[in-house]
């Protein structure tokens, strides 16, 4: 797709751009949103659906179709995750947003935050995490309810106003959040909050939202606390279990600031005991990105004893 002085538009958005979003999205391929359309058929009138995608995103025209809800069963029988699965050209149309988005607010990250982000993988984050085991005798195994359910569309926007100068970015942005769901039975859902699992922009939004509710919060609160954080799964190190008990009230009251809870169930306080760690604790092992930690087979050093590294949920079907 060429440009063309002849047409001005409200928002200056690059077709090349647009064009890179369409190589992303078919490289991740994935399921038809609600119109049914899939990969190939799109790709069957590919420059003239770029071209009216581009055209609508830069006169402002630009409306989100429905998300379509598909239900995944949860690990061990617990439940159900509600996945958001938007049409191809929706698809496209939040890559675009993200590859205008993410040079700006990457280097500013936290560099304990690895989740979807350029040159940084779950591995990574095991990896780290291991290591501080060695150094931490106890961690708080971080679990938010629902996160991608309840984050605040308010916080959001701010959030990512912080980052962005370029209007039709929180426009986008502000209708992609309140896009209905579609659970196929005819009737939409309106959502005031969350931003669905499953959707390009999702992941960058939720780890914007996450910098400002837990990533600085912890820099400035508790610098000496580390962590890893990957989207949405933590860990936590502490040096004592006092320490630990006292973290976790206070996360649990500052991402209640932000309108996220923090789960008493699944968030569990862990002892990492080895050989030189005595007693014996309730939790003494924890799953963090599909790897389980436990003493290694020696019973030397907490340990990484999986090989196999799941990754989460937050992808499209």
């Amino acid at each position: 797709m060429g440009e063309s002085k002849s047409e001005v538009k409200p928002f200056c958005i690059s077709k090349q751009v647009v064009w890179d979003a369409w190589e992303r999205v078919r490289a991740n391929d994935g399921a038809a949103g609600v119109d049914g359309e899939s990969i190939a058929e799109f790709e069957q009138d590919l420059k003239n659906n770029l071209f009216v995608l581009w055209n609508r995103m830069s006169s402002g025209s630009y409306m989100p179709p429905p998300v379509r809800a598909v239900q995944i069963p949860k690990k061990h029988g617990q439940g159900v995750r509600t996945l958001g699965v938007p049409t191809i050209a929706d698809r496209i149309a939040q890559t675009v947003v993200r590859l205008y988005l993410e040079p700006g607010v990457e280097p500013v990250f936290h560099p304990d935050s690895y989740g979807y982000r350029p040159g940084r993988s779950a591995l990574d984050a095991v990896g780290v995490c291991r290591k501080r085991c060695w150094k931490h005798d106890w961690l708080i195994d971080l679990d938010f309810q629902s996160f991608f359910d309840s984050v605040d569309h308010s916080l959001v926007l701010k959030s990512v106003a912080a980052h962005t100068d370029q209007r039709w970015i929180l426009l986008y942005v502000e209708r992609w959040l309140t896009a209905p769901l579609d659970h196929g039975d005819g009737a939409l859902v309106a959502r005031d909050r969350g931003t669905p699992q499953g959707s390009a922009i999702s992941p960058l939004l939720a780890n914007i939202y996450l910098h400002y509710s837990f990533d600085m919060w912890m820099t400035r609160e508790f610098p000496r606390i580390p962590f890893e954080r990957y989207v949405d799964d933590v860990v936590l190190h502490c040096k004592s279990e006092r320490q630990a008990r006292f973290v976790r009230s206070r996360v649990a009251e500052r991402m209640a600031d932000c309108s996220v809870a923090v789960n008493p169930r699944k968030t569990r306080i862990v002892y990492c005991k080895d050989e030189d760690r005595k007693g014996s604790y309730e939790h003494e092992r924890f799953d963090f990105l599909g790897t389980h930690f436990v003493l290694d087979a020696r019973g030397e050093r907490m340990a990484s004893c999986s090989s196999t590294f799941s990754r989460p949920s937050v992808t499209t079907p």
